[in-house]
């Protein structure tokens, strides 16, 4: 059967392009079918790459840190067995074939750059408006670029400012440029002695796409409101150790506040919504982002239909997607389809911030720390209570004042009668 190649698989809805971030396999390696051989991160997802052929590893097609557009080849398999000529001139055949200008006269995709061509452009001073791609609807693509730079001819941007190049969709991560000679820029600044340079990661440079894409975007908005949690507080506290030895995760104050959302969620479906340019679309499934942060990065992972699950089930998943994360598990699926995003800020002491809509959704929740405050009460007294501060960020194109204060007070008037006469977790 000769040598077959693998190609950049694509981990995820409208992912175009992953980071090689480690090889689990060397030449002369045999691998059966489905191990894994190499690690690939995305904008959305570390993930492992498994084999689709059972045979020896006979050359990879890229070093660890190179980003490669879906459908690259990554490695060459071969087969036992397999004899590798008829393989090999297939691929020469292939190569011979592909055309160097498009194959036909769409260019719907000109304008669309991906972070790896931006950043190759930006390192050789390419002027992408002067190059012809040959990817679908016109696109530019890698292998575009690399024949430039051998070429040797490349074209330089001229004085005269350049449109602004179009941005990807939602998912695709590739920010907004003013243009391709300012894009080529970076701060000037100077390294000292005990200065540390630290290498953008992929992760890194789609969070830093994704947040300013957002902020550029969505005017945001922002309003917060205070909470009374003292009873939902004795509750919990109540029923933590017995429920730890009963189900071997922790009750978490955050699973309280997530079932509220989802819960407000459903009686004020206007803040479900996403901004779809001529139209809102107003989502029907309450699916919940929540952030998990580690040391280097901030993943979403997404709890699917939030409103049909219990406290004690909220919980339960909250844990396994934390777990995911921290263990390097989490796969593409489980960052699809989010709708609304609720941040855990409190969890290390911020009592008020302003977070970033998690775009293209319309409103993100941050849920400060629990904190004793002395508070004045309806009968004039003062008494030490459990206090919460919930701040919400909002997209004003889509959503107003009023529907976000309504449905924050519902998220209150939730929180504030949870109790054990009130609520069960299960």
């Amino acid at each position: 059967m000769g040598i077959e190649k693998m190609k950049m698989p694509q981990l995820g809805e409208s992912v175009t392009e992953g980071t090689i971030s480690k090889w689990l396999v060397s030449p002369g390696d045999t691998v059966n079918k489905y191990d894994p051989i190499a690690e690939v991160q995305t904008d959305k997802v570390n993930a492992e790459v498994p084999s689709s052929f059972t045979g020896v590893i006979k050359e990879l097609l890229a070093e660890e840190g190179d980003t490669l557009e879906v459908g690259e080849l990554i490695c060459s398999i071969e087969l036992e067995g397999g004899n590798d000529a008829p393989a090999e001139e297939k691929v020469e055949k292939k190569e011979e074939a592909a055309p160097s200008t498009p194959a036909s006269a769409d260019t719907s995709n000109k304008g669309r750059y991906s972070p790896a061509v931006l950043k190759m452009s930006q390192e050789n001073g390419i002027d992408l408006t002067q190059v012809t791609g040959t990817g679908t609807g016109g696109r530019i693509t890698r292998k575009d670029l690399k024949k430039i730079i051998e070429s040797g001819n490349i074209p330089q941007a001229s004085e005269a400012p350049k449109a602004a190049p179009q941005q990807e969709s939602p998912s695709q991560v590739a920010p907004a440029q003013p243009s391709q000679k300012a894009a080529a820029q970076t701060p000037d600044i100077p390294t000292l002695p005990g200065d540390i340079e630290i290498p953008v990661t992929g992760i890194r440079k789609a969070i830093a796409a994704n947040m300013l894409r957002s902020k550029h975007e969505a005017p945001h908005a922002w309003t917060m409101m205070e909470v009374d949690v003292t009873n939902l507080v004795d509750y919990r506290n109540s029923l933590k150790i017995e429920f730890k030895q009963k189900e071997g995760y922790n009750l978490t104050f955050f699973a309280f506040f997530v079932k509220a959302v989802a819960q407000a969620l459903k009686e004020y479906p206007q803040i479900n919504s996403m901004w779809a340019g001529d139209k809102i679309i107003q989502k029907k499934d309450i699916n919940l982002s929540i952030a998990v942060a580690t040391d280097d990065a901030l993943y979403v992972p997404v709890i699917k239909n939030a409103d049909e699950k219990t406290i004690k089930g909220i919980a339960r998943e909250i844990t396994e997607l934390a777990g995911k994360v921290r263990s390097g598990k989490l796969t593409s699926q489980d960052m699809q389809g989010g709708t609304f995003t609720v941040n855990n800020t409190g969890s290390f002491g911020s009592v008020q911030s302003m977070g970033i809509i998690n775009y293209p959704q319309a409103a993100i929740l941050q849920v400060e720390s629990i904190v004793k405050r002395p508070v004045v009460m309806n009968n004039g007294m003062i008494a030490v209570r459990d206090m919460v501060n919930l701040c919400m960020s909002l997209d004003h194109r889509v959503l107003d004042g009023l529907v976000c204060g309504r449905f924050l007070q519902r998220v209150k008037e939730i929180l504030e009668n949870t109790s054990k006469e009130t609520t069960s977790i299960y």
